[in-house]
């Protein structure tokens, strides 16, 4: 048998490695709180500055990465969140919402690596914008239907703008170029390691940013 022909898919090697992490992030109490309505809209409000700040980091470098051998390819402007995430702060904010927005400490970190990344390491790059942009392909779906039914956003509309990806008509068509992307990139075994070691590390600052959130949005007892 040919040996490539058995060789693990880099997607997979990053799915399955990650896959902890990824599970502690989306079990945290503030995000089981939130999915299970036990949280205001205040909670959703001040969540949805925190990605702001990180995809205003993702995307600000996306100019300067276009033509990168290694990020270039991945830099898809209909994945770009930053306009919709502004529109549904207005919504839940009102016009004058940077006024009072504020990073999270751990929020600040996050998005501070993912500028170094963009900077320095434009695989490393890579890893941050694989857990943001497939997650909410995937499970950000999730997060905007519970907001729609908790807190009356119109379907698809203002409020949750954030999680349709109206440039993109077929998900999971889209996420399977995306894996073939992944699988493409032309890194050795080392660098690959390093690779999925930094999608470990991304789902740590969200899970750093979801303890920070719950400790400012505690429930009672």
């Amino acid at each position: 048998m040919d040996a490539s022909a058995t060789v693990t898919p880099f997607s997979t090697l990053i799915r399955t490695a990650s896959h902890q992490q990824h599970t502690e992030a989306e079990n945290s109490s503030f995000m089981s709180d939130l999915l299970g309505g036990r949280l205001g809209v205040e909670a959703y409000a001040r969540y949805t500055e925190q990605l702001w700040f990180v995809y205003r980091a993702l995307e600000g470098a996306a100019a300067a990465l276009a033509d990168d051998p290694v990020a270039g390819p991945f830099i898809r402007p209909e994945l770009f969140r930053t306009a919709e995430l502004e529109r549904d702060l207005a919504h839940l904010r009102g016009a004058d919402w940077r006024a009072g927005l504020s990073p999270l400490p751990a929020t600040e970190a996050y998005a501070d690596r993912v500028e170094e990344c963009a900077r320095t390491w434009s695989a490393g790059y890579i890893a941050h914008h694989y857990t943001r942009y497939l997650g909410d392909l995937s499970g950000g779906q999730i997060i905007r239907d519970r907001a729609e039914r908790t807190w009356g956003f119109a379907r698809k509309g203002d409020g949750v703008r954030f999680y349709v990806f109206e440039a993109i008509d077929n998900p999971a068509a889209f996420k399977r170029g995306y894996r073939e992307l992944l699988d493409g990139i032309d890194a050795d075994d080392l660098e690959k390691q390093r690779v999925i070691d930094e999608c470990k590390r991304a789902f740590d600052y969200n899970g750093a940013v979801f303890r920070e959130l719950g400790s400012e949005f505690p429930l009672s007892a």
